[in-house]
């Protein structure tokens, strides 16, 4: 293997691995975090020349409308999928979907989890059938919807099916309902989706890492997002916050909390991520209230894999493993799950 990660001439790839994801293209839009979800084309090389190293080859497919025909006439083994997908509520389950179709490995979850999960109401449902405690919430699809009495203020707004922070600003706490009635109208004006307004749990917020299947599955040590601005009265992981996250925060892992708390957490975590069905990898986000309850936030069970930015590979790069490993870890993890030969 040469100095640049690639394959020499003489060397025959253990497998042909795909990576399917999309880009961001800089469009222009009235909202800043448009295309807050996708990847730049770094982190698609970082995860190609980790395969490299791993002796794949490698093929490149942008998740758009053309993906269905390049899977038709490109023959891959496996597909090492971070694609957002383009459009709708089940946008995440689009390269799944086409990937079962051609019968085709993919690492991470399925359509059907990456679908639910994606829908924040949906899965707290869910959830709640399996007494995972989760803040009060209601969903809002219409301006002048009447507010159930059982919330109490503050309460955080939030777009209901979208990720990486998308539609949560420095401002989405409301105090009350003059604040909440003007949030509740800007975002349904910008993001046109139903939205969760959900009690806002004051304490300490913690991200849980998850990889592995079924009884190898690995629950990392919680990480804390600890704010750097310690006075201001609402602290939320918002866009502005994940995208300047040095000015704003630094990340505690493992996290200094009780080894009781912590075992309850990592339990939870685990819970949540089995019961969803999730594969290779995932990561939970979790509040842990002033009493000391710990709140399920939301889940991701297609984490980001940005190298220096994104959570997952910074808590398993705290836990002592390189970039290179994390996406061996998950690749391995699929592959064992379809009965290939994992990668030594």
């Amino acid at each position: 293997m040469d100095n640049m990660g690639g394959l020499d001439n003489d060397e025959v790839p253990i497998y042909t691995a795909g990576i399917t994801y999309n880009l961001k293209k800089g469009t222009k839009s009235d909202i800043e975090d448009e295309e807050a979800e996708y990847d730049d084309i770094g982190t698609v090389n970082a995860i190609k020349n980790a395969l490299e190293q791993l002796n794949c080859r490698v093929e490149l497919f942008e998740a758009d409308t053309g993906i269905f025909d390049k899977l038709k006439k490109t023959k891959v083994d496996i597909l090492f999928n971070i694609a957002e997908g383009t459009r709708g509520r089940g946008r995440e389950a689009q390269v799944p979907a086409i990937a079962n179709i051609f019968g085709i490995p993919f690492t991470g979850s399925d359509e059907t989890t990456l679908c639910l999960s994606l829908d924040k109401a949906l899965t707290k449902r869910f959830l709640s059938t399996f007494r995972i405690k989760t803040p009060r919430y209601q969903i809002i699809e219409e301006e002048n919807t009447r507010l159930d009495n059982r919330l109490k203020f503050p309460l955080i707004v939030k777009p209901n099916a979208e990720g990486s922070s998308k539609g949560i600003w420095d401002f989405a706490i409301a105090e009350n309902p003059d604040e909440l009635k003007s949030l509740i109208s800007r975002n349904l004006s910008l993001y046109r989706q139903p939205l969760l307004v959900e009690e806002y749990i004051r304490g300490r917020e913690f991200t849980v890492a998850i990889a592995g299947n079924k009884q190898e599955a690995v629950v990392f040590p919680p990480m804390e997002i600890c704010y750097k601005d310690a006075g201001q009265k609402f602290n939320i992981y918002s866009y502005n916050v994940k995208k300047n996250y040095q000015k704003y925060v630094r990340y505690n892992c493992p996290a200094t909390i009780d080894k009781s708390v912590e075992d309850r957490m990592k339990h939870v975590a685990l819970k949540i991520y089995n019961i969803l069905q999730c594969r290779d990898f995932s990561r939970v986000d979790f509040r842990l209230s002033e009493e000391g309850e710990i709140y399920f936030i939301e889940i991701n069970p297609l984490p980001g894999l940005a190298p220096g930015y994104s959570d997952f590979p910074m808590i398993t790069g705290f836990c002592g493993m390189s970039y290179n490993d994390t996406v061996k870890m998950i690749l391995n993890s699929a592959l064992k799950r379809y009965n290939m030969k994992p990668i030594p």
